[in-house]
């Protein structure tokens, strides 16, 4: 009879203990870099996904255990995911980073700008930088986009 007490007991302790060791494998930071996306798989259906800073990272479900994250501005924010019964089944950080090896910044007085070189410089948009490069830059995307349609 010991030896069974003993082994409910050992039972019981990891049913308690299994939710928290998978809550705080959830809580690891996922970092994606601006502009790029980012496929996760999670442990359980989701239902819904919250995203604490939209300006800093956006995220979709694409089946009920997989999600895209998606970088949009440099920055940290949080990443919520609850299940249908609104249990939360994932609570993690979410770190939006640059990509340094292609990217290069030219600074002219207090202007900045930066360029994406791959293999060759071309104007990007990115956060910080001097107002009319950005505009410039935005316009030549825009235009290409029209021509493309």
């Amino acid at each position: 009879m010991p030896l069974l007490r003993t082994l409910i007991v050992i039972a019981l302790a990891a049913s308690v203990a299994l939710p928290s060791a998978v809550m705080a494998a959830s809580t690891d930071p996922i970092t994606v870099k601006a502009n790029m996306a980012r496929i996760l798989r999670i442990s359980a259906p989701a239902a819904t996904v919250i995203i604490g800073n939209p300006g800093v990272a956006d995220v979709t479900i694409q089946d009920p255990q997989t999600l895209v994250l998606t970088g949009k501005s440099y920055g940290e924010t949080n990443l919520i995911v609850l299940d249908s019964a609104g249990n939360p089944v994932a609570d993690t950080m979410v770190s939006v980073v640059q990509a340094p090896s292609d990217m290069v910044t030219v600074y002219a007085g207090t202007a900045r700008n930066t360029l994406s070189c791959q293999p060759v410089c071309q104007q990007t948009v990115t956060l910080g930088d001097d107002q009319a490069f950005s505009a410039a830059a935005a316009g030549s995307a825009a235009l290409l986009q029209s021509t493309a349609k």
